[in-house]
């Protein structure tokens, strides 16, 4: 679009190449935490990130610090059926995000807002690649 400087019409608004960079970077701003909660929703980054994600590996203890071993029912019922935070912060994970309303519960049994799923991962690759690109020296 840009080479050609080709535009479209969207209802009444006229889009532009640089309408789609910038919508797609403040979708990124969004997930990053410029939103009303403050809020980034990808695990570890910023200050503010889900601390209860929906995620096995990142809910039960390392076997370092919980040697004894436990079974596949006593992994759910003592570690990831609790409301205290992860026991291992998945980093650069991305939850599935708020609601309608921008509410975020951060509790790991409400999957469909706090599970890192490979849709919503994969999918925000290519704009932080070309954003990243877009930005650097």
């Amino acid at each position: 679009m840009s080479a050609s400087k080709y535009t479209f019409n969207c209802g009444n608004v006229r889009v532009s190449s640089s309408t789609l960079r910038n919508l797609a970077k403040q979708q990124v701003d969004y997930i990053l935490g410029e939103n009303p909660l403050k809020m980034s929703y990808m695990v570890g980054f910023g200050a503010n990130f889900p601390k209860r994600v929906h995620h096995r590996g990142s809910s039960i203890p390392s076997k370092a610090s919980h040697p004894q071993a436990f079974g596949c029912d006593n992994g759910f019922q003592s570690f990831f059926y609790t409301s205290n935070p992860n026991l291992n912060t998945l980093i650069g994970a991305i939850v599935g995000g708020p609601n309608q309303n921008d509410g975020f519960p951060d509790d790991r049994t409400n999957y469909s807002h706090s599970e890192p799923a490979t849709y919503i991962n994969a999918a925000i690759v290519g704009p932080l690649a070309y954003l990243a690109g877009s930005y650097s020296s």
